[in-house]
């Protein structure tokens, strides 16, 4: 998976199609991510503690990470990625313009 946490991803496919937004969190083993302002559900809370309120919350839940792509600032869209050896560090590159992502 080459999506990792505070990359900037678009979607590709279902209800928030060219949404961009920041990835909140990857999780490689399920191949998903939870990106910002993507596949937003609400979640009905009940009041666990005295004092502490219940109450209808929006949080996002995840998404596959195969219908996101890496979003390229140069290109203006979503990418493909590719990796280049710098200095000895593996770097990800932009497949269209081989910008550093």
């Amino acid at each position: 998976m080459n999506i990792k946490k505070n990359d900037t991803v678009i979607v590709l496919s279902g209800k928030d199609k060219g949404v961009k937004g920041k990835v909140l969190t990857a999780m490689p083993s399920e191949n998903k991510v939870i990106v910002e302002r993507v596949n937003v559900a609400t979640c009905h809370t009940k009041p666990r503690r005295q004092g502490e309120e219940g109450g209808i919350v929006k949080r996002e839940t995840p998404i596959r990470a195969c219908k996101v792509a890496l979003y390229c600032d140069k290109c203006g869209k979503g990418v493909r990625v590719g990796h280049k050896i710098v200095d000895g560090k593996k770097i990800r590159i932009c497949r269209k313009c081989g910008a550093e992502i």
